[in-house]
């Protein structure tokens, strides 16, 4: 039986990673083939077949690499904000339970509001920060970007630090162990996994709203903003070349999150 076991994860391992690529390869298989623009009845210029689109990164990459720079460092800053300020409100909420979800509540609802309507107006509420437009559009995106990551932030967490085995902190109350010793021991180690499970949804956010604030942001620069720029004067294929860039980007990210996870984890399993 515990051959058979072990054999299913195995499997299910394997399925779980072959599914999605496969489908990935037929759908590219299809788009360079042009069974993709019949479909869905475009054409090549509005949406380039791959070999396209990778030309144009190749011959392009100087730019490319500039811009997309900037969205990595307007993601990496935001995001290492909104999960540090996240997880502050977490312990603060987890300490003074009584008022703490209402204000994890408040919190959360900033997750409700569109990154297109919050974007413009944090860039225009960041106008007087510097005179540099460069820095002053910098940091109006790392503090949208940080918003939308605080919220998943502080949910998980207060749930890692108030969600733990009843018969554990009996243990620790039985061994006279003050409030202090039971969340240096107790608490913070078992809010760890949920800080990596906020951090499987806020790496993805953090992209996507750093892609859309460069959208509105007073500086030309960035992958979002590349995009935008493209598609106004009908650079498609250009516009598509940094659609990949961020769609790499994301999947790129969001792989480094699980392997942190692993390596952190390690010793639980």
């Amino acid at each position: 039986m515990a051959g058979k076991s072990k054999n299913r994860k195995r499997w299910d391992s394997v399925t779980t990673v072959a599914y999605p690529l496969l489908f990935a390869v037929l759908l590219i298989a299809a788009w360079q083939t042009k069974l993709l623009h019949r479909l869905l009845h475009v054409d090549t210029f509005i949406l380039p077949i791959p070999t396209r689109i990778l030309t144009i990164i190749q011959e392009n990459w100087s730019a490319i690499a500039e811009n997309l720079q900037s969205t990595v460092i307007v993601i990496v800053i935001g995001l290492a904000a909104g999960s540090l300020l996240g997880y502050l409100i977490a312990l603060v909420a987890a300490a003074f339970p009584h008022w703490g979800a209402g204000g994890l509540t408040i919190v959360s609802c900033f997750n409700a509001v569109p990154v297109v309507a919050l974007a413009p107006v944090i860039i225009n509420w960041t106008r007087d920060v510097s005179n540099d437009v460069a820095f002053r559009s910098m940091v109006a995106k790392c503090i949208v970007v940080m918003i939308f990551c605080t919220a998943t932030m502080s949910i998980n967490a207060f749930r890692g630090l108030t969600e733990v085995k009843p018969f554990s902190e009996d243990l620790m109350r039985s061994y006279a162990a003050n409030r202090f010793t039971v969340f240096w021991k107790l608490r913070l180690p078992n809010s760890v996994p949920y800080i990596f499970t906020a951090l499987h949804v806020s790496v993805p956010l953090a992209v996507i709203t750093a892609v859309v604030s460069e959208y509105f942001a007073e500086y030309i620069i960035g992958v979002g903003r590349m995009i935008r720029e493209n598609i106004v004067t009908a650079q498609y294929a250009t516009a598509w070349a940094y659609i990949v860039i961020a769609c790499a980007l994301g999947i790129g990210m969001y792989l480094i999150s699980i392997l942190l996870e692993r390596l952190f984890l390690r010793k639980r399993k």
